[in-house]
């Protein structure tokens, strides 16, 4: 990709996200409180997107907040370490949950560069909107009211 795409592709996601159609897959929460994205195919997405490109991509988004979420002994240690410094050690690096947020930020963004800018869509990530819903940009439409 040309260094004008990057650009064009940065500017449409700064720019356009409050001109556009938008679609919401909302949190799931029949497995308890845990971050987790509806697998349900919207229907305004209909000839936009195959089914099986975007299920995808909520499942792999959703296996790295489930990992992110998991209790290990490293985020153990981690959590043991914080104490020990006064929670003074979080200035110094990032939790494996911000490392996690951060890995789901840059799937998104290369979804969106390869799969979705190009058949005119665009996600949003899930934490612009406080990790309540996945949004999703039509952005060849213009916007209902």
């Amino acid at each position: 990709m040309a260094a004008g795409e990057t650009y064009k592709v940065d500017n449409m996601s700064r720019l356009s996200t409050s001109q556009c159609t938008k679609v919401f897959i909302q949190r799931d929460f029949s497995e308890g409180t845990a971050v987790r994205f509806q697998n349900k195919f919207p229907q305004e997405l209909e000839g936009k997107i195959d089914r099986a490109t975007l299920e995808r991509t909520l499942n792999t988004i959703n296996e790295i907040y489930a990992e992110a979420e998991a209790l290990s002994s490293r985020t153990y240690c981690e959590s043991c370490f914080a104490c020990l410094t006064a929670y003074l050690a979080y200035l110094c690096m990032d939790t494996y949950y911000e490392k996690c947020l951060k890995r789901v930020a840059r799937y998104i963004d290369e979804q969106n560069k390869t799969v979705y800018v190009p058949h005119g869509l665009m996600i949003v990530d899930p934490v612009e909107r406080g990790l309540r819903v996945l949004e999703i940009c039509v952005l060849n439409e213009p916007q209902h009211r």
